[in-house]
């Protein structure tokens, strides 16, 4: 089984990769993921079919990965899924943004923010970087 759809992962060329991985900084694979969330592979890829998460192929294997800042803390003293990561990511694929160029978007500073959006994300400012969102593409 794959471990994301065409549809969601285009491959990149080597300096687009670069840049990403500059950027991005922590990557995971899905069953990295799936032990730091507790669950299965299985679920972390309905997650990512189901748009909670999003990545890219990358490395030399091609494997799937997600940025690690995609994890935050739970209350439960483990880790979750940043909830608000979704709607953000639907937001910017409805804008007609591959999910390499989302990555790219979520991670590079915005100047009207003063932070990355996926920064502002993790600090609950869910609506302004929908708000920015809705202006790209």
């Amino acid at each position: 089984m794959s471990d994301a759809s065409p549809t969601q992962a285009r491959p990149s060329d080597d300096d687009g990769q670069s840049s990403l991985d500059a950027l991005v900084g922590e990557w995971l694979t899905l069953p990295d993921v799936a032990e730091a969330l507790g669950t299965d592979v299985g679920k972390v890829r309905r997650q990512v079919s189901e748009r909670n998460l999003v990545g890219v192929r990358r490395g030399e294997r091609r494997t799937f990965q997600v940025p690690a800042a995609f994890l935050v803390p739970s209350e439960d003293g483990g880790q979750e899924v940043l909830g608000a990561l979704r709607g953000t990511v639907l937001v910017l694929a409805d804008g007609g943004l591959p999910d390499d160029d989302i990555l790219r978007w979520l991670f590079e500073p915005e100047e009207s923010m003063g932070t990355t959006p996926v920064e502002a994300l993790r600090s609950g400012r869910k609506h302004e970087v929908r708000r920015v969102a809705q202006t790209v593409g």
